[in-house]
């Protein structure tokens, strides 16, 4: 494992108004996560906050209602990822549900398209004959300066949902829904795409009940918090107190049983029982397999899974798109080696790589670039891009991962103004970005992000780090400690699931399935001994029963043969000395 400094969380007091009927060690916990009272974790719908403060989102209700009045054609344009597809999914069966008959989608081809809406995507739309009356696009648009100008030359309505963030220029949509625009006072400046749509049909529905034209019997819009919760949790947006709300409540439903037969099919082909999933799982079982369609061929497919109303179909679908993510996996094993090859063939240590890390190779997927870079980033607390080659054979596509405290957009911005018409095209997040540049551009660009990253970042921020909570108590390392934390979450991004550090003696260790290191551990100042295991470690580990270890875990149950114990997940461990 690459080695990392181990960080513990702040522990603030935790004040006595609050979390009186709570274990301490829950209290503890959510304290160290910024909460301050009994309200940020009470996840019932009527805490979420209100639509009505999104800008823009009256004049698209407005459009919409029309739409449904007139029986306009609609056409949403999604997008090729687990956000993309929820966001089209509960689009595409909210507004059905709300009284529109003509209603289809659309998705760009991650390869022949590229992101979002474009004038490509309008014109084959003009060619076949299936310009809609009103275009409304989820999880994008906020960037679309040109597609929205082409769809309005041609007479077509655009309502543009988004969340991400917007630059200089704003499109010439009808309608902006997005809380990330300048000027929208709406709270939760985190929500996802999908979290976003979903506003937008909740204040559509308030708008047709107060006319008068809302179906009979009243749509019950919670029905596809299943969805909102999974594309949430997919997208790695920050779990704020109304994003915790769309999780949980979407996790209750799945859990009932209640969810679309598309995300119990995902997770019967994964092996997982919908009755006991978390947070967890949507991002790390669920999630995977729907992105993989977009990676590697179509995302209509994962789209198909989520809207197939009969549980053969989606059970086939599932199967189909579980295919696809093996497929992926084998690809991103390849590359991530290629990768690896590469930087050592760079004859320089941790200290003298780049800052910022821009990798190309011609062999490269588009469809796994963005994982790649994750895999890299890992490796080498760095800012990392890894390029593959566009279809046109001049341009490079990029996909940015970064580390805590840099904004990868920002970096990019920087370069932008720094060299204009570099970069023919970029947009992202703080953590994740996607652009394109002419390959011949590459060794210039990779000077300037470099340049860009040492200015924005700090020698510290490289640092390769791990936060734990502390340690557990002896009485606390046990099943119920467990089971306790799986019911108290959801836990996501920035509102990370508990880690944990302590001192132990390694009883034995073996290395199992080829990569694992299978544990068996008992802490230094006593306690009977417990399993632990440490996933895709290699097959070359230290012999820590010799000199023991500090073991970063995470307490998990583990059912063999019938028999539940306590089993410590190791995400890092280091020798003592």
């Amino acid at each position: 494992m690459t080695p990392k400094k181990i960080l513990r969380r702040s522990q603030p007091d935790t004040h006595a108004g609050w979390g009186q009927n709570l274990p301490p060690l829950l209290r503890r916990l959510y304290a160290a996560r910024g909460v301050t009272s009994d309200e940020q974790l009470s996840y019932t719908l009527k805490h979420l906050a209100s639509p009505m403060s999104l800008r823009g989102i009256d004049r698209a209700v407005e459009l919409l209602a029309e739409a449904i009045e007139q029986q306009q054609r609609v056409l949403v344009l999604g997008d090729f990822d687990a956000d993309g597809a929820t966001s089209t999914a509960v689009a595409m069966l909210g507004l059905s549900m709300l009284g529109l008959q003509s209603i289809d989608f659309r998705v760009p081809s991650r390869f022949a398209d590229g992101y979002g809406l474009t004038p490509g995507i309008i014109e084959r739309l003009r060619d076949e004959g299936q310009l809609p009356d009103l275009m409304v696009t989820v999880d994008n648009g906020i960037s679309a300066v040109e597609g929205v100008r082409a769809a309005k030359e041609l007479g077509v309505n655009v309502v543009v949902t988004d969340h991400h963030l917007a630059g200089d220029e704003l499109p010439a949509a009808d309608a902006i829904v997005n809380p990330n625009q300048p000027g929208c006072p709406f709270l939760s400046k985190n929500a996802a795409g999908v979290g976003v749509m979903f506003y937008v049909l909740t204040a559509l529905r308030k708008h047709l009940r107060e006319t008068g034209r809302l179906p009979d019997p009243e749509p019950n819009l919670g029905s596809l918090l299943d969805l909102v919760a999974l594309g949430t949790v997919a997208d790695v947006v920050p779990l704020d107190h109304n994003n915790r709300i769309f999780v949980e409540q979407g996790l209750r439903r799945i859990r009932q049983g209640e969810a679309r037969p598309g995300i119990l099919a995902l997770l019967e082909v994964a092996g997982r029982d919908h009755t006991a999933i978390s947070s967890t799982d949507l991002g790390f079982v669920v999630g995977p397999r729907l992105n993989a369609a977009g990676r590697l061929d179509d995302m209509s497919i994962g789209i198909a899974c989520l809207l197939a109303d009969s549980p053969d179909e989606a059970r086939r679908l599932a199967r189909e798109l579980d295919t696809f993510n093996r497929e992926r996996r084998t690809i991103e094993k390849d590359m991530k080696a290629q990768a690896q090859d590469l930087l050592a063939s760079m004859s320089l240590d941790l200290e003298g790589l780049p800052w910022g890390l821009a990798l190309f190779d011609p062999d490269w997927h588009q469809g796994v670039i963005g994982i790649l870079a994750a895999r890299i980033r890992e490796q080498t607390h760095r800012p990392t891009i890894a390029f593959a080659p566009d279809d046109n054979g001049e341009d490079i596509k990029g996909s940015a991962r970064s580390i805590p405290g840099l904004h990868i957009r920002d970096v990019l911005a920087v370069v932008d103004a720094r060299h204009p018409g570099m970069l023919k095209k970029f947009g992202g997040h703080a953590m994740a970005a996607g652009m394109t540049l002419a390959k011949s551009d590459l060794d210039a660009f990779s000077k300037a992000f470099d340049r860009a990253v040492r200015d924005s970042a700090r020698a510290e921020d490289l640092e390769a780090a791990i936060t734990t909570d502390g340690p557990l108590a002896l009485d606390e390392l046990c099943l119920d400690t467990a089971a306790l934390l799986k019911r108290a979450g959801p836990w996501g991004q920035h509102f990370p699931e508990p880690l944990f550090d302590g001192e132990f003696r390694v009883v034995s260790q073996r290395i199992v399935g080829e990569n694992h290191l299978k544990l068996v551990l008992q802490p230094v100042e006593g306690g009977g001994i417990v399993d632990g295991i440490a996933f895709n470690t290699g097959p070359e580990v230290p012999d820590y029963t010799r000199t023991g270890a500090r073991v970063v875990y995470k307490p998990d149950a583990n059912t063999f043969r019938g028999r539940t114990n306590l089993q410590l997940l190791v995400d890092y461990l280091e020798p003592l000395s």
